[in-house]
């Protein structure tokens, strides 16, 4: 698209966000239809533009293979073609395993499509299945092909909605085989293994995760015949989910283990970012930040958030957010008050000690909790999303978050307490979509080189760190 013509589509489209946001009538009349009806009257009808959208086609990626690049982590931002990403996006773990049967397979669809018209970009998702029902690992190097031609059209289907995927390898729970499966194969081979924990430390536990990295980095997907390591459609590796190793909480045995293995998939894949995976919490080498624990067990779990994510090959950094698990069930104000403190923690590290980006990489309320609301839920995102906006215009190190979790309509039954339906949920919905414009606005401030662009900065900056979200 001609600059100048991108420069005025932004600046209409903020424009009218920007009312909206401050509950102004533009046209006489308000809510989510007024938005709809306007950009299409506006703008061109093309479906990548409508305010509640988000704008997720700011960045005019086309059909062009030469639009959709790797992104890569620079300083303590992350870049792609030269500009900032800045990421909303959302957690679906399920992905693979609903792709596997044909009756459900729809719903990945359907799901991408939902995501991306409120403008999210990433999706962070399960790559593994070790053991259990529809495993993708059977046992250990040995796969199921048709589960992973499903994880094939995982990342061919992110890709037509123009959605970056960030594939966790392994969990560190039960859940999915996790890391108890791989003790349970080493036992059946003739291992004399008694804790879970010794999936980090075991060589041959270790070579069974290592053949698994090697066999999903150099997969060739069946529906693109792209290989996973060359596909700009995965944003990250993830080495593992939330691992712990409570067996050792000096925190050295998981040190090693993420020291080596992020080297190894960096020997696999110079080209893609790694993260570790990690809730966030501190850790013996920042006795001082460890205040910011959510309760002393934290500082038990064999995790320290600044010592292991300055292992050679780690890119950015993740935590996650969970007051109703971490402090108490029954929601309260006390709960907002920690997000907002823990998130200005990791951003303040992130940027004095690692130098990188950091992911909120899940973040939610569960419906199961005593006292919660709709309400309670959309202000609990609004302070994420207004913290990060906060370290974003000081060109800080909070890179972004990943709701915790989108599903579509009818998969009621996989819900955990924490699933948004966003046909369901409209001011979330718009809640969303809002910061979705805001990010991409501000990823594509850097390309706007017409002469005229810079005049709507003050503007543009009133919208985008306007305190009411």
């Amino acid at each position: 698209m001609d600059t100048c013509k991108r420069c005025f589509i932004l600046s209409l489209v903020f424009f009218m966000v920007f009312f909206e946001d401050l509950g102004t009538n533009v046209h006489g009349f308000q809510g989510e239809e007024q938005i709809e009806t306007t950009v299409e009257d506006f703008l061109d009808p093309s479906p990548h533009f409508t305010t509640t959208q988000g704008m997720y086609d700011v960045e005019e990626v086309g059909d062009d293979d030469d639009d959709w690049q790797m992104v890569q982590a620079k300083g303590n931002q992350f870049v792609v073609n030269g500009q900032p990403f800045y990421v909303n996006g959302f957690n679906t773990y399920w992905l693979m395993v609903f792709a596997a049967d044909q009756s459900t397979r729809g719903k990945v669809s359907e799901l991408f499509q939902q995501a991306s018209s409120v403008g999210l970009t990433v999706c962070r998702t399960w790559a593994f299945n070790d053991g259990q029902w529809r495993a993708l690992q059977k046992s250990p190097s040995v796969y199921d092909e048709e589960v992973f031609k499903a994880l094939d059209f995982v990342v061919s289907e992110a890709k037509k909605y123009k959605i970056r995927l960030i594939l966790s390898l392994v969990n560190n729970w039960d859940a999915y085989g996790g890391k108890a499966q791989y003790v349970k194969w080493g036992n059946a081979s003739g291992l004399n293994l008694t804790s879970d924990d010794e999936f980090f430390s075991h060589p041959t536990l270790r070579s069974y995760y290592k053949s698994h990295v090697k066999a999903v980095l150099n997969r060739v997907n069946t529906f693109t015949n792209i290989t996973y390591k060359n596909d700009p459609t995965i944003f990250a590796w993830e080495l593992m989910n939330e691992p712990r190793c409570t067996s050792d909480p000096s925190g050295d045995t998981l040190q090693s283990w993420i020291a080596e293995m992020a080297a190894y998939v960096k020997s696999l894949d110079a080209k893609h970012m790694v993260e570790i995976g990690l809730e966030g919490f501190y850790g013996p080498s920042a006795p001082a930040r460890t205040q910011f624990n959510p309760n002393s067990y934290a500082t038990q779990v064999g995790t320290d958030f600044i010592r292991n994510h300055q292992a050679l090959g780690v890119d950015f950094a993740s935590v996650h957010i969970y007051a109703d698990s971490w402090i108490s069930p029954t929601i309260s104000d006390a709960h907002l008050e920690f997000t907002k403190s823990w998130m200005e923690a990791h951003i303040e590290d992130a940027e004095k000690y690692l130098g990188m980006p950091v992911i909120f990489s899940e973040f939610g309320v569960s419906r199961k909790d005593p006292g919660y609301n709709s309400s309670y839920r959309d202000t609990l995102i609004s302070t994420v999303y207004k913290t990060l906006l906060n370290s974003t215009k000081k060109g800080g190190s909070g890179a972004g978050s990943l709701l915790w979790q989108l599903f579509p309509d009818g998969t009621d039954y996989m819900d955990d307490g924490y699933a948004i339906v966003l046909a369901k949920s409209p001011s979330t919905s718009n809640l969303i979509s809002l910061h979705s414009t805001r990010v991409a606005i501000f990823n594509s401030r850097c390309s706007w080189k017409c002469r005229w662009g810079c005049r709507k900065k003050n503007s543009l900056e009133t919208f985008l760190y306007h305190d009411d979200l």
